[in-house]
């Protein structure tokens, strides 16, 4: 059957005026560039960060610059009530359309240097922060017949890291989530996805990037032959977060010039 979208067009589609967005890690890196993405697509925005309040003001600044509306929210997700505060906080600046969760920490440790306390920590702010917010969050989406959520994933779901085993891990189940949410609810308006970026030019990964033996090595498992930038996830988020994407759901969208492939 044929779908008329001739009034459609691709502005339109990419349109978020008049929807409010949370991303969550959004002071820098690549929390920062979607945040930004989303306000220059008319999106209001909550921009969340853990400790860097100057950078978050700086983004929210730039937000509100192209006349959009922006607030910093600052919630350290490893704290058990973290979710609530952060849903709590977004309340005031008004209902959420559009949650990005971003934020993510990691700790790099061999498989026999085990440290609980970290390994909670990154299940906290990677995994449980993400399902609790999600859980608060849908109902008002749901009520309102639209809403979009997109998980931020990592290359780390394909491409097992010896230093990096609960972070991976959490990944990989954060991805599950968003298929189960997908599954189970995409016939409410809402709609669920993940995008796993690759090794992207941040200052988490500034030690690799600019190691030039430590950069060959990377450069030569990635197809695409460059670093990507945070810029290049904005675009993909970008139509998952709005009408462009509205049939497309449950998907994991890697951002990585290929660096998943075998």
């Amino acid at each position: 059957m044929r779908t008329d979208v001739s009034t459609n067009t691709v502005k339109s589609l990419t349109d978020l005026g008049g929807r409010t967005a949370l991303v969550t890690g959004a002071s820098r890196g690549i929390g920062r560039a979607i945040a930004l993405g989303l306000g220059e697509a008319g999106a209001d925005v909550v921009v969340h960060y853990a400790g860097n309040v100057s950078a978050a003001e700086q983004t929210a600044g730039e937000i509100r610059a192209t006349g959009r509306r922006a607030t910093t929210l600052g919630v350290d997700l490893a704290l058990p009530d973290a979710p609530r505060r952060v849903v709590d906080g977004c309340a005031a600046f008004g209902p959420v359309d559009i949650v990005v969760l971003n934020a993510s920490i990691q700790h790099r440790r061999a498989w026999n240097e085990p440290d609980r306390a970290e390994f909670d920590e990154v299940i906290a702010v990677n995994l449980r922060s993400s399902f609790e917010i999600i859980q608060m969050l849908l109902p008002g989406m749901i009520e309102r017949q639209w809403g979009r959520v997109v998980t931020i994933g990592s290359v780390q779901q394909y491409r097992t890291s010896p230093s990096l085993m609960p972070y991976g891990a959490s990944k990989a189940a954060q991805e599950h989530l968003t298929r189960n949410f997908a599954r189970q609810l995409s016939h409410t308006g809402v709609t669920f996805n993940n995008v796993s970026p690759g090794l992207i030019d941040t200052d988490r990964t500034s030690e690799a990037v600019n190691n030039p033996d430590v950069i060959k090595t990377w450069l030569d498992r990635i197809p695409a032959r460059r670093v990507g930038l945070p810029i290049d996830c904005v675009g993909p988020v970008l139509m998952l977060c709005s009408n462009a994407g509205a049939y497309v759901t449950g998907i994991d969208l890697p951002v990585d010039g290929g660096l998943r492939l075998p």
